[in-house]
């Protein structure tokens, strides 16, 4: 394995040798390059263990070729494991992980049409979940009280490109068992979600809308809309504002409360399912298309 490329970015576009830690509320962004990253698609903050866990497709989005990997990455960037999970081994079933979320010890993989369980500190595999009938398992969330949602974005790719399936949902999981919350083409290629108390909220790759989906009611309300679409992760900041990936902007953009939509960042191509560490108040993006990872430090708004 290559040595890692970690590059400390300064205000004035210098490159500095990264530092063993940065602390919080450090104003230096750091990129993660060159160490064996594969299509990184997804992150997630470990909170108990500190660390950042990020799923690598190793491929095509939906070839089943058991081949992908989830890396554990210390905060500052030095690579721990680079294939901590990995589907090449005998133990695992892992084609192209994507969505990734926490529900104790336990870490849910979204993989085309399965969510597969695995050890959050062991890696040891748990089982998995189907669901009949998805074709593109893309955002997994876990609600206050434990309840796992996942978005199907309803797509196939073929030699033709990406064409509609028909599958778009939102479900929700009761004991193992996938139960859609929403469901049909109307959802605009449902991506990122997050949930709370009362509802989910979704960021749409197909329509670049934002919306909130009623738990009771299955009732959608739009919310603020990025300028640009192709929609991807969507997280939850403190306060009740979001952060949404947008592939079309090539952009990550602050959403909520009484402004308008805010870009955090400058150009960043393909950001895609991007987390948030509360610790250090930094956004975390994996570069899709570049096989990196980006970790940038959010101001106020």
């Amino acid at each position: 394995m290559r040595m890692p490329s970690l590059l400390v970015m300064s205000a004035l576009g210098g490159l500095a040798c990264a530092p063993a830690e940065q602390p919080p509320g450090s104003t230096g962004p750091i990129s993660v390059a060159e160490v064996g990253f594969a299509t990184p698609e997804g992150m997630l903050h470990d909170p108990a263990a500190d660390v950042y866990l990020v799923s690598n497709i190793n491929g095509g989005p939906t070839d089943r070729d058991d081949n992908g990997f989830i890396s554990r990455v210390a905060p500052d960037g030095n690579v721990s494991a680079l294939k901590w999970i990995d589907g090449a081994t005998d133990a695992v079933r892992l084609d192209a992980p994507k969505g990734m979320a926490l529900r104790g010890d336990t870490l849910f993989v979204a993989d085309i049409d399965t969510v597969r369980l695995f050890h959050r500190t062991s890696g040891t595999s748990l089982g998995a979940w189907g669901v009949p009938g998805a074709t593109f398992l893309n955002d997994l969330a876990v609600g206050p009280d434990g309840t796992l949602y996942a978005t199907d974005t309803g797509i196939r790719l073929t030699a033709d490109g990406m064409q509609d399936a028909g599958t778009d949902a939102v479900y929700r999981f009761d004991g193992g068992q996938p139960i859609a919350v929403v469901s049909g083409a109307g959802l605009g290629r449902p991506n990122g979600i997050v949930a709370d108390a009362t509802g989910l909220t979704v960021a749409t790759y197909g329509s670049g809308t934002v919306y909130r989906v009623d738990i009771a009611t299955a009732a959608r309300t739009p919310l603020t809309t990025p300028p640009e679409g192709r929609l991807d992760g969507i997280v939850a900041l403190p306060g009740g504002e979001f952060l949404v990936s947008s592939w079309a902007g090539a952009r990550v953009y602050r959403l909520g409360g009484a402004g308008a939509p805010v870009a955090v960042t400058d150009s960043v191509p393909s950001p895609a399912d991007i987390a948030y560490d509360a610790k250090r108040n930094r956004l975390l993006i994996p570069v899709f298309t570049e096989d990196r990872l980006l970790f940038l430090p959010l101001g106020a708004r």
